[in-house]
């Protein structure tokens, strides 16, 4: 079994430092890229695990029954564990595992201020995935394990993301059929854009919390 949702995360925080690592314009994406492939990323603020009774693992996978610790792919030096995602993060895994995506949030009402003057919305999260993954969102079914989190911690790197070094047995697994409507059931706006180039620099540039998914993938 394959740990398929957190190791493929970028999350990073919107700062000086993180901004000056990148580069401008459409390169943006290639210096995201290059630090997603090393497994790189900054803490994220306002992280909730005091509030966490259960995390999950998102995946096409229906039949899993027994999550087993592994080496994550983009980080072979990194202990075997199996990764799970807090619900206030989980948005970032309501779309097919290979769509590239990103995501920029509001954690308290000066940033959803913030938010809301720099990107148009009421919503207190935005995720956005390229056009062409309309078809496959709209077609796909996706599998949401729940886990009791007494059995994960939080794993250090980035406030959402939990490890587990032994194997865990999820306490159920849903279906997820519908994820646009997931999306529109809580609240978070969903976005489609031909490119990422734009939408990731104003995310950069905006001193709020945002998240990029296999962002390695998306269209130059």
């Amino acid at each position: 079994m394959r740990n398929e949702n957190v190791r493929e995360t970028l999350l990073v925080t919107s700062n000086a430092t993180t901004r000056a690592m990148l580069d401008g314009g459409t390169g943006a994406l290639a210096g995201v890229s290059a630090r997603a492939s090393a497994g790189e990323g900054a803490s994220l603020s306002a992280g909730v695990t005091a509030d966490v009774t259960e995390v999950y693992h998102y995946s096409a996978d229906g039949t899993i029954r027994r999550f087993a610790p592994q080496v994550p792919s983009t980080n072979p030096s990194h202990p075997p564990a199996v990764w799970a995602i807090d619900g206030h993060h989980a948005p970032l895994y309501w779309f097919p595992r290979d769509c590239p995506r990103v995501s920029v949030w509001a954690n308290d009402p000066d940033q959803q201020a913030r938010l809301t003057e720099l990107f148009a919305t009421e919503a207190s999260r935005i995720c956005a995935a390229e056009s062409s993954w309309v078809t496959a969102i709209c077609a796909s079914r996706v599998y949401r394990y729940s886990f009791d989190a007494a059995d994960f911690a939080p794993s250090g790197e980035s406030a959402g993301r939990y490890i587990s070094l032994t194997a865990v047995h999820p306490v159920r697994v849903e279906p997820i059929d519908d994820l646009l409507g997931l999306h529109a059931e809580h609240d978070v706006e969903l976005r489609f854009t031909p490119r990422f180039g734009p939408l990731v620099d104003q995310m950069l540039e905006s001193g709020l919390p945002f998240a990029f998914v296999r962002i390695r993938d998306a269209k130059r």
